[in-house]
């Protein structure tokens, strides 16, 4: 049997969020003519991560990092330049690099442990167009215990049973081949890992996917961290848990849950598509 194409897929994740009034349709992923169109709007949804990541508080120095793939060169990502404000970043400053770290297009510096880690990560995964990096506080925290994150919300039941612990090179920077490929493996075919001692890593099939996924998982750390800190909390039934990742932890749905981050960023920072 054939797989479904991207169009059948997307509408049957679609399903749970289908309006109850007739004549109202949801918005979907946009499909383009030509790979210079997929390829504009990537960057586009990257340099606006990147704004709206630094909005967040995601910046720490000079570390993090989101790559989107090339949709015309597979084996090469999009990157933001490294020693670059988050918040700075625009459609023009986006370097294009191969697997190896070679800079194709653009005339900046590239993160070592960037373009390591990524090109692993592309390279092992190639249903994967986006990945994203960041040493956010809660996550770095949260990383540091070694465990998954449990489904004590709605929220944190989206990456229920869909994400993992890698313990491997934890805590150092990973700069080499080896260790990435480790870190590819531990990511295995989930949409995010922690990486212990080091923060979370998330995937997807668009930029806002990824995007969004990191974005929700920060905000699960903190509120699990507080909750523990309260308490010991109750956990949502393994049941009960998976019927609402596979309402809230889709493809579709990663995507759909980064659009209003990504109108608000469009009006407030028009700059970014410069």
């Amino acid at each position: 049997m054939a797989a479904p194409t991207t169009s059948a897929r997307t509408d049957s994740e679609m399903a749970a969020f289908t309006p109850t009034q007739t004549g109202l349709s949801l918005p979907k992923p946009p499909v383009f003519a030509t790979v210079e169109e997929e390829r504009l709007h990537r960057k586009q949804q990257l340099a606006g991560a990147f704004r709206i990541f630094g909005r967040l508080g995601f910046g720490e120095g000079v570390a993090g990092h989101i790559t989107a793939r090339d949709p015309e060169h597979p084996d090469m990502f999009w990157v933001n330049p490294f020693g670059m404000s988050f918040r700075h970043i625009r459609v023009s400053d986006l370097l294009l690099v191969d697997h190896t770290g070679r800079v194709v297009e653009g005339n900046r510096p590239v993160n070592r442990a960037g373009f390591v880690i990524h090109s692993a990560v592309h390279e092992a995964r190639p249903d994967v167009v986006a990945a994203a990096h960041a040493h956010s506080v809660y996550g770095k925290a949260w990383s540091a215990l070694g465990r998954p994150l449990d489904p004590i919300t709605q929220d944190a039941c989206a990456l229920y049973e869909n994400h993992t612990v890698v313990t491997e090179g934890g805590g150092a920077v990973v700069v080499d081949q080896a260790a990435a490929r480790g870190l590819a493996k531990g990511l295995g075919d989930n949409a995010m890992c922690f990486h212990r001692n080091h923060g979370i890593f998330t995937v997807g099939h668009t930029v806002a996917e990824a995007a969004w996924w990191f974005i929700t998982t920060e905000r699960n750390c903190q509120a699990q961290l507080l909750a523990e800190a309260a308490g010991t909390p109750h956990l949502v039934d393994p049941e009960n848990a998976r019927f609402t990742r596979e309402q809230t932890g889709s493809h579709y749905s990663g995507w759909f849950a980064f659009q209003p981050l990504w109108d608000e960023i469009v009006r407030t920072d028009p700059d970014l598509f410069e």
